[in-house]
């Protein structure tokens, strides 16, 4: 199995699976064809004005710095895009992000108590958003750059509110001992 399903509990069903929206790369796309562009310019301008041992050398100084830019403003975003996961499952909301070091974020979906979206007029056009997830006992998290926000805030509230309702069918269910089971869960915790 691949990623997340290496990352899923057994049994635990996944809903969406998504990177951030293709937005977050314009800027180093962008990036990329004006340093071409200029690295081109440069590489033109030596072979034209310059002979010989320096001319070869200013050409390969060019193209180290475009290649050490390239590197720094543009791969480096596209390796985060790639790196950065979110995820929801039937039974929580995960996100990842990073290589080297890794880190994440797991919530269940019976601590959330609310979700919302926000989007702009540049993220509606293309289709992303910032997700907020509300829990009762931390600050809200937002995630930006969201594909799809409303079908994902969407799928989030139908999975928040299905948690709620079995939360709730428990806790009818007939000859259930509320104070027994109240003292239980505090003990727990």
């Amino acid at each position: 199995m691949g990623y997340p399903e290496d990352a899923l509990a057994s049994e635990e069903e996944l809903l969406l699976h998504c990177h951030p929206h293709w937005k977050m790369l314009l800027l180093p796309a962008l990036t990329f064809v004006v340093l071409t562009a200029i690295a081109g310019f440069a590489i033109g301008a030596v072979q034209n004005n310059l002979d010989g041992d320096v001319r070869f050398w200013l050409i390969i100084a060019i193209l180290v710095i475009w290649l050490a830019l390239v590197l720094w403003r543009c791969v480096s975003a596209l390796v985060s895009w790639k790196s950065t996961h979110f995820i929801v499952t039937d039974r929580r909301v995960l996100t990842r992000q990073g290589i080297i070091t890794h880190s994440g974020i797991d919530i269940p979906m019976g601590r959330i108590s609310s979700v919302q979206f926000r989007h702009g007029l540049i993220d509606r056009m293309v289709g992303a958003g910032t997700l907020i997830i509300g829990s009762p006992s931390e600050d809200d998290l937002e995630y930006d750059d969201i594909p799809r926000v409303q079908k994902v805030h969407a799928l989030l509230y139908h999975q928040v509110f299905d948690a709620m309702q079995l939360d709730g069918d428990y806790r009818d269910r007939p000859g259930r001992d509320d104070r027994g089971d109240r003292d239980r869960d505090d003990r727990r915790r």
